[in-house]
């Protein structure tokens, strides 16, 4: 009986635990898209708002050509915040602390890929995230890469803004 007992007090913290959420809790509503428009004359960091940090997130197609280009849909914390159509980029502001990010194709035309990452933001810093999308024969990956803030500047500094909106 005392082994019965010592074996309950042992495996009752386990059984109590609760299974950690789905990394996909990082997406957002699957049933939302956006339309985006981009902005030419736009091509300058935004600084972080006081008290918070600013991430970007850079959609680099490798190419000029758009039409029937997937639009990659971001989310943060399981809440969409823009969406990227060729090369583009857009920015968010983030309270300081953990985040977990998504990024997926918003298209019925490729198969749905999502990629996931996480950080911990810091106060006034600024971080920059890149999303690829390679194709090829027998392959379509979607990449999801934290870049260095050199190569996010510049890129920035290439590619338009993009103004995304919520389709109703």
């Amino acid at each position: 009986m005392r082994m019965f007992v010592l074996a309950m007090l042992l495996t009752a913290p386990a059984l109590a635990q609760t299974a950690p959420a789905s990394p996909a809790a990082a997406c957002g509503p699957e049933n939302v898209s956006f339309k985006v428009s981009q902005d030419e004359s736009q091509r300058a960091l935004a600084p972080p708002d006081p008290g918070k940090a600013r991430v970007y997130f850079i959609h680099d197609a490798g190419t000029s050509w758009s039409v029937g280009y997937p639009t990659v849909k971001v989310a943060v914390d399981g809440t969409w915040v823009g969406a990227n159509h060729s090369s583009s980029y857009f920015s968010v502001s983030v309270d300081p602390g953990e985040h977990h990010v998504c990024a997926t194709l918003q298209s019925s035309l490729v198969a749905q890929r999502v990629e996931l990452a996480h950080f911990t933001a810091a106060a006034e810093t600024v971080y920059y995230y890149r999303t690829r999308l390679v194709v090829s024969r027998s392959v379509e990956l979607l990449e999801l890469d934290a870049i260095d803030n050199d190569q996010g500047k510049y890129l920035v500094a290439t590619f338009p803004l993009v103004v995304s909106t919520a389709k109703k």
